[in-house]
């Protein structure tokens, strides 16, 4: 006998059946649209219009450049080689490393490959060749699983991820200029200060109206355009503007201006933080990995990445507001509702582990504590979805290639947990 649908607030469509461990279907995420900003209401519509257009005029000054690098070729140059980018660009070498040809070698690669805009693309090492004229920004970051109607599947193949904070692309290129820079006083280290720069202010051109990030800027579209905290993307954003705010990580050399600049976009990130923290009567908990761009609900990414709670990048959050030097008192309320939520969670004498030729969760006495990457914010019950769009109650009824592929448990939060006592020793007054 079917058992009752279950709505959750985020429209997950849920409904199982008493023979089967589907609970319900992924949807799409919502891209940024002038239709959606239209349906604001007329108070609120200004700042989005003039986003969407400088996201468009932007676009179309990056293609421009492009194309016109090409005009008169016989041949364009092939697509960058892809991988590993930010083990190419260290940024814990001693300070006289960054002085060295090794280093002064990608710093020149950073600069070639850096788009019109300021941004750079993901997922490219940057200790290969420099970009050629006429050569795409990026590197093919195409799915190659993606199929009709994939989440995943780029509007425009030959354009995806030209410019984005996902991977940690652009944060990585910026402070890695800045450490080079350090090392390259006066006019022999102009040319990397000002792509710092430049970068940095990309990122001020790419932050929304309410204080967060696209994943993807110019916007792509998709779930690219949703708030991203995914892999920590928002939040190291928000670090990077503190410090070039402070003049830290070698980014003293910013003009006063632009560091007034990162600090209010840093305050405009924390707001933001707060109010994306999903409240379940009335309480604060945790963060989604995507945010809607408009409605701030926690919105789907890729087919198997649904609209749930999400334990690692809450985890994340939590350690960042925690590193403020004054936190407000909302501040310290959303920390503190957060690790209320992440101990209730926590699992014991559970492991994650390869069984066969698959990975399972077992029963293991003394393991733990592990957390489940997703919850449904409705049931607080972990969520596990699978690439063809399904959402199941169970990681073992996944398929064998999204089991395998996918961290679904793991010990994300206990950093941030052991951290909690001594901060809330300082901010809360019944530490608990």
């Amino acid at each position: 006998m079917p058992l009752a649908c279950r709505f959750t607030l985020l429209a997950l469509a849920l409904c199982s059946s008493a023979w089967s461990a589907q609970i319900g279907v992924i949807p799409p995420a919502q891209p940024l649209t002038a239709e959606r900003v239209a349906a604001l209401p007329a108070t609120e519509r200004g700042p989005w219009v003039a986003y969407l257009a400088r996201s468009d005029a932007q676009r179309a000054a990056d293609r421009a450049a492009l194309a016109a690098e090409r005009k008169g070729l016989t041949a364009w140059p092939a697509p960058p080689e892809g991988g590993h980018a930010e083990a190419s660009m260290p940024l814990d070498k001693p300070a006289a490393w960054y002085a060295g040809d090794a280093a002064l070698a990608v710093a020149r690669n950073v600069l070639s490959f850096q788009t019109p805009a300021g941004g750079w693309g993901k997922n490219q090492p940057r200790d290969r060749a420099p970009r050629l004229p006429g050569q795409a920004f990026v590197a093919d970051n195409n799915s190659k699983r993606a199929t009709p109607g994939d989440f995943d599947l780029a509007q425009d193949a030959q354009w995806s991820y030209v410019g984005t904070i996902d991977n940690d692309a652009t944060i990585t290129e910026i402070r890695f200029l800045a450490r080079v820079a350090a090392q390259q006083p006066g006019a022999p280290g102009a040319v990397y200060r000002q792509a710092a720069e430049r970068g940095l202010r990309y990122l001020l051109a790419a932050q929304f109206p309410n204080g967060g990030w696209p994943q993807v800027w110019p916007l792509q579209g998709g779930y690219h355009d949703a708030i991203t905290l995914n892999d920590d993307a928002v939040v190291e954003v928000a670090e990077l503007m503190g410090a070039a705010a402070h003049g830290e990580l070698d980014l003293g050399f910013l003009p006063a201006a632009l560091k007034a600049d990162a600090a209010a976009a840093q305050a405009r990130a924390v707001q933001l933080l707060l109010a994306t923290q999903i409240r379940i009567d009335g309480k604060p908990t945790l963060w989604a990995q995507q945010h809607d761009a408009l409605t701030l609900a926690p919105a789907s990414a890729r087919n198997y990445e649904p609209p749930a709670l999400s334990s690692g990048e809450s985890a994340r959050a939590l350690g960042y507001l925690m590193s403020l030097p004054d936190p407000s008192p909302a501040v310290v309320a959303a920390v503190k509702g957060g690790i209320v939520m992440l101990r209730a969670l926590a699992v014991r004498d559970r492991a994650f582990v390869k069984v066969d030729d698959a990975r399972r969760l077992v029963v293991q006495p003394g393991a733990g504590p592990l957390w489940s990457r997703f919850y449904d914010p409705a049931t607080l019950k972990p969520v596990f979805g699978d690439r063809d769009k399904s959402l199941h109650d169970d990681v073992n009824d996944l398929s064998l290639e999204r089991r395998n592929g996918y961290t679904w448990w793991g010990t994300w939060p206990v950093k941030t947990l052991a951290a909690y006592e001594a901060w809330a020793a300082r901010w809360v007054r019944s530490p608990s």
